[in-house]
C-alpha cells in the first residue's frame, strides 16, 4: 500500500498553529513512508470562505517548508460529483428523501428534549412512501444508516472507540437545495484522492463515526484514522490568542524561523525519547503515529523562544543579515547599504548568540547601521558626563593610527587608562554608550573593529562634542 494523506483546511480563517501542526504531521508521515501529501481546500462554505484566507494558508505552508504533491484540490468545484454519488446511494436504497420542514424538525427536537431522548432525526421519512410528500417541499437526502449494532473506530492515537448506532441519526448527505454536506463531501474526496490515512485534529473525532457509515454504504475501503489531541495553553486552558492561537504569519512577524517553528510543533504532542532539537531529516526518519500522545499538548512561548534561539545560533550569517536588513529597512527609511550589510555580516557571529528571535536580533543589530549622530538611550546618556566626554576626546586622538584589530584596540585602551590613572570602566562604559547608544552590546573592542576606524572615531567625536 502506498501511503496517501491530506491536509484539508477551510479558507474561512488563516493557518492557525493547530492546523500547521496537523499539516506537519501529515507531511512527515507521507515523507517517512515515501507516500504522497495532498492539499485540499474545503471551500464549500461560500459565505465565509475568502481568497485572502486561502492565500494565507498556502503562503503559511510554503513558509514552513511544507510542500504538497500534485495540484491543490478545491472541494467546491467537485460539488456536482458529490451530488451524483449521493443520488447513487438513493437509487441503491441506501439513502432516502426527507421532506421534513425546519419547523417539523424543531418540533421533533423539542419532543426529544422533553422526553430526555436523543435530539437526532427520528427517521420519519426513512420508510415512508415519497408519494405522501407534501407539495412544494424540496427534499433533502439522508443516509439510511444502521439502526442496530454499533460503529467502531480503531484510531491510531485514541485507540478503539465504539458508539451505538442508535446514537447516530440518519445524516443529511444532500441538502434540499442540492448542495452536499461536509461529512459526505469529505468521504467522497478522500476516496477519490486515494487517501489511506486521515490524520487530523481531535475536534473531528465524532465525525469519523458518521464518515465510516458513509464508507460502508458506498462499499468503499475505510482509511486508517489518527485524531491528534488539541493544543492547550501553558496554563492548561483552551488555546486563545494570549496563549498563541495565532496565524502562522504572526509567528513569522514575531521573528521565528520556520525550521524552529517546525521543530517546536513536532514536539508539541509527539516525542522521540528525550530528543528536543530534531532536524527535518531526523523528523522524516523518526516520525510515526505511535509517538503521538493522547493528552492535549501545552503551548509554551518560553520553550518556543529557546528552540528558536538554537536555530538562530545555527543559521547561516548571510541569511540572518537578509532577515535583519528587512526588519531595519522601515526604521531606516531605506534599504541598508552594501557597507551596512557587510558590517552586519561581520557582527553576526557575536550578535546571534544573544537573540531569541529575529526581532531581538534586529534590535541588537540596529546600532551598527544607525546614522550619526547616535542618540543614546536615557540610561546610557547619563554616562556621558563632562569628564567622560573629555576622556573620549583624548582617546579619539590616541587611536587614529593604531592597527585596527580587536587585540590591538584592547591593548591600547588599557594603556590609555593606565596613563590617565583611571579604571577601565571609567572609559569603557562611556565608550559603549557613544558607539552603541546603550549599556549592553557585544564586546566593545569587537564593536570597534566591526564599525571600522572612521565610523568609530566619528561616533566618539560626536559624543565628546555633545552637551
Amino acid at each position: 500500500m502506498t501511503v496517501a494523506v491530506r491536509f484539508a483546511p477551510s479558507p474561512t480563517g488563516f493557518l492557525h498553529i493547530g492546523g500547521a501542526r496537523t499539516a506537519l504531521f501529515n507531511w512527515l508521515f507521507a515523507r517517512h513512508h515515501g507516500g504522497s501529501f495532498r492539499l485540499r481546500i474545503e471551500d464549500t462554505d461560500r459565505e465565509r470562505s475568502t481568497k485572502a484566507a486561502e492565500t494565507a494558508i498556502i503562503d503559511g505552508l510554503k513558509w514552513l517548508g511544507i510542500e504538497w504533491d500534485g495540484e491543490v484540490v478545491y472541494q467546491f468545484s467537485r460539488a456536482a460529483h458529490h451530488a451524483e454519488i449521493a443520488r447513487r446511494l438513493l437509487a441503491a436504497g441506501r439513502a432516502y428523501r426527507c421532506y421534513s420542514t425546519p419547523e417539523e424538525l424543531e418540533a421533533m427536537r423539542e419532543r426529544a428534549r422533553a422526553e430526555k431522548r436523543s435530539i437526532g432525526y427520528d427517521g420519519t421519512w426513512r420508510d415512508r412512501d415519497p408519494a405522501e410528500a407534501p407539495p412544494g417541499i424540496a427534499p433533502a437526502i439522508r443516509l439510511k444508516g444502521p439502526r442496530e449494532g454499533a460503529t467502531t473506530i480503531r484510531d491510531q492515537v485514541m485507540g478503539e472507540v465504539t458508539v451505538g448506532n442508535e446514537e447516530l441519526d440518519d445524516l443529511i448527505i444532500l441538502r434540499s437545495d442540492g448542495t452536499p454536506t461536509y461529512n459526505f463531501s469529505v468521504v467522497v474526496d478522500d476516496h477519490d484522492m486515494g487517501i489511506t490515512h486521515v490524520i487530523r485534529g481531535n475536534e473531528h473525532f465524532r465525525n469519523a463515526f458518521r464518515q465510516v457509515q458513509i464508507y460502508r454504504a458506498l462499499d468503499w475501503p475505510i482509511p486508517e484514522f489518527a485524531h491528534i489531541p488539541l493544543i492547550h495553553g501553558a496554563d492548561g486552558a483552551k488555546m486563545s490568542k494570549r496563549h498563541g492561537a495565532l496565524g502562522v504569519e504572526a509567528y513569522q512577524e514575531m521573528g521565528y524561523l520556520p525550521e524552529a517553528l517546525r521543530n517546536y510543533l513536532l514536539r508539541l504532542g509527539w516525542s522521540h525519547g528525550d530528543d528536543e532539537i530534531i532536524s527535518t531529516d531526523q523528523a522524516i526518519q523518526w516520525f510515526d503515529l505511535a509517538g503521538i500522545g493522547r493528552a492535549p499538548a501545552q503551548f509554551d512561548f518560553a520553550k518556543l523562544d529557546s528552540v528558536n534561539a538554537h536555530y538562530i545560533r545555527e543559521a547561516e550569517d548571510g541569511r540572518l543579515v537578509a532577515l535583519v536588513a528587512a526588519r531595519l529597512e522601515p526604521e531606516l527609511g531605506h534599504a541598508p547599504s552594501a557597507a551596512d550589510r557587510d558590517r552586519l555580516a561581520r557582527a553576526m557571529p557575536a550578535l546571534k548568540p544573544r537573540a531569541k528571535t529575529i526581532i531581538e536580533l534586529a534590535e541588537k543589530s540596529r546600532f551598527y547601521v544607525a546614522p550619526r549622530p547616535i542618540r543614546p538611550a536615557a540610561d546610557a546618556a547619563k554616562l556621558l558626563t563632562q569628564d567622560a566626554r573629555s576622556l573620549l576626546g583624548e582617546l579619539s586622538e590616541e587611536i587614529g593610527a593604531i592597527d585596527w584589530r580587536t587585540s590591538a584596540l584592547e591593548a591600547r585602551l588599557r594603556d590609555f587608562v593606565a596613563e590617565k590613572g583611571v579604571k577601565l570602566g571609567a572609559i569603557a562604559q562611556p565608550l559603549r554608550a557613544a558607539l552603541t547608544g546603550s549599556l549592553a552590546s557585544p564586546g566593545i573592542f569587537e564593536v570597534m573593529e566591526v564599525l571600522g576606524r572612521d565610523e568609530t572615531i566619528g561616533r566618539i567625536d560626536d559624543a565628546a562634542a555633545s552637551r
